[in-house]
């Protein structure tokens, strides 16, 4: 079997879901490093950036449908083993447009697993100085467990002070992209640990 397979004969699937309003901004130039960490470590990806946030409408509690969009963002996390989530930091928390998404997954409460249920879920925050990038680490990974989450147990948090990522889009030093790649590596180390537990359970049944 290649040792880049799950046990279950199949890659991990991890998403990427981040960025901002703004095309190729500094946060989703993080999250496909840390998406392309993730594939070198054996994953499949999926990537819902910050074009895609935007067509996201205001998550509204009120019984009614989901939107076609909503619906893709449900759809996509619930073929997730592992997901990683880039938000920059604004005003020492997470951006509107990343919360609105997280407010989404509230439709996926009635469903088996249950919002962000079993998985792991890495963080990737990019601000203009450590304090905001802490704050809104900490409010990120905060969110992650109210939704029944794992975050993992590295979170990178990257200042955006001065430029992070050269025109191709590759970190400018090497330890902003240890930092996403950490993320990227304990994600599908998860992904993989619990695919084996799951096939091991099915094994004694």
């Amino acid at each position: 079997m290649d040792a880049s397979l799950s046990p279950i004969g199949r890659r991990p699937v991890v998403v990427g879901l981040g960025g901002t309003t703004r095309a190729d901004s500094t946060t989703e130039r993080a999250l496909v490093v840390a998406l392309r960490a993730a594939e070198a470590a054996g994953a499949s990806t999926i990537l819902l950036g910050g074009a895609f946030l935007a067509t996201l409408p205001i998550f509204d509690p009120r019984p009614s449908g989901p939107t076609e969009s909503q619906t893709q963002l449900l759809e996509t996390i619930a073929r997730a083993d592992g997901v990683i989530l880039a938000t920059p930091g604004y005003h020492g928390s997470i951006s509107g447009v990343m919360k609105n998404a997280l407010d989404t997954l509230e439709f996926a409460r009635p469903d088996c697993r249950r919002y962000l249920s079993g998985i792991a879920v890495g963080a990737v925050v990019t601000a203009a100085g450590a304090q905001a990038a802490g704050t809104s680490l900490i409010t990120l990974r905060a969110i992650v467990h109210a939704l029944r989450g794992w975050p993992t147990p590295f979170g990178a948090a990257l200042n955006s002070a001065t430029p992070l990522f050269d025109e191709a889009g590759r970190c400018l030093d090497d330890k902003d992209e240890g930092q996403l790649a950490m993320v990227a590596e304990q994600v599908v180390e998860f992904a993989r640990m619990r695919d084996a537990l799951q096939t091991q359970s099915a094994l004694a049944n």
